[in-house]
């Protein structure tokens, strides 16, 4: 890997993973094209893929830090210090609650079928293909039928579980993170910017979870050799992360989402061909 694939990836990784198509069906399509995924060793590239992904984290920190700020500091004084009940307690704890709650399916599932998850079913390409396409016509349903009518405020337990289980399905990849939250949260009847926006205060215990134990298990793997593509990956992630939170919350206060529909089925299809021509290996 040289310094331009490493920016590429980076910019890869961080704009696929905000936006509802899907980081790991892209990055693995363009692994594969660049010939970057070892079938001997492919470790090294899951470990490159883990590292990076902290950029990702990085940014949605850095740009809800004020939010999170707030739920952390109120979800502590109402709960530890002051003892509100539920009903009673501010929308920055109730928030709170509704992060961890719509946290718990994901970590179930994810723990129970751990070996499933990682294994080399998961990672094929023809899995990917068939997530991307059927998450898409998941997301036009829900784009036909939602109403549309809630806030982040009115966000409730039921709504926040909703949300979690559909989190949940992103473990398949090729399903997108804020593409099944985004999904779940319409379905539950949020306004589109209100479903991104808890869809990203949702992932950040999911992603900090999964990204430090990915990179915990991938540190073997990494050597000196590609610190400085790592290094620059990770900067590039987090910037073009950034960057990709703050469109898609503008872009859905006045469109739908499917122009992302419309790309997953064209991505899925294409990568069907691309395995079928004998481009790229499944």
């Amino acid at each position: 890997m040289n310094l331009f694939e490493a920016i590429l990836l980076g910019i890869l990784q961080g704009f696929t993973e905000f936006l509802p198509i899907s980081s790991t069906g892209h990055l693995t399509v363009a692994g594969k094209l660049m010939n970057l995924i070892s079938y001997e060793a492919p470790e090294q590239w899951t470990s490159f893929i883990a590292v990076i992904q902290l950029g990702t984290l990085v940014s949605i920190l850095i740009y809800f830090r004020k939010d999170l700020w707030n739920i952390s500091k109120d979800f502590l004084k109402e709960n530890l210090k002051e003892k509100k009940s539920f009903s009673s307690q501010s929308y920055n704890s109730r928030t709170g609650w509704f992060i961890i709650i719509g946290t718990i399916p994901v970590v179930v599932i994810g723990l129970l079928f751990k070996d499933i998850i990682e294994g080399s079913l998961t990672k094929n390409l023809y899995v990917i293909s068939a997530s991307l396409i059927g998450l898409a016509l998941v997301l036009a349903v829900a784009e036909k039928t939602a109403r549309f009518r809630k806030e982040m405020k009115d966000i409730t337990i039921l709504d926040s579980l909703v949300i979690g289980f559909a989190q949940a399905f992103a473990l398949i990849p090729g399903s997108s993170r804020s593409g099944t939250t985004i999904t779940g949260g319409l379905f539950a009847g949020l306004n589109r910017e209100s479903a991104a926006r808890f869809s990203f205060l949702l992932s950040v215990p999911a992603i900090l979870a999964s990204g430090l134990l990915q990179l915990y298990e991938a540190l073997k793997f990494i050597d000196s050799s590609i610190a400085l593509n790592l290094i620059v990956a990770t900067i590039f992630s987090g910037i073009s992360g950034y960057l990709a939170i703050d469109f898609l919350l503008k872009f859905l206060r006045k469109n739908t989402t499917f122009v992302f529909i419309y790309y997953r089925i064209v991505l899925g299809i294409g990568i069907i061909i691309l395995i079928s021509s004998g481009i790229i290996q499944k």
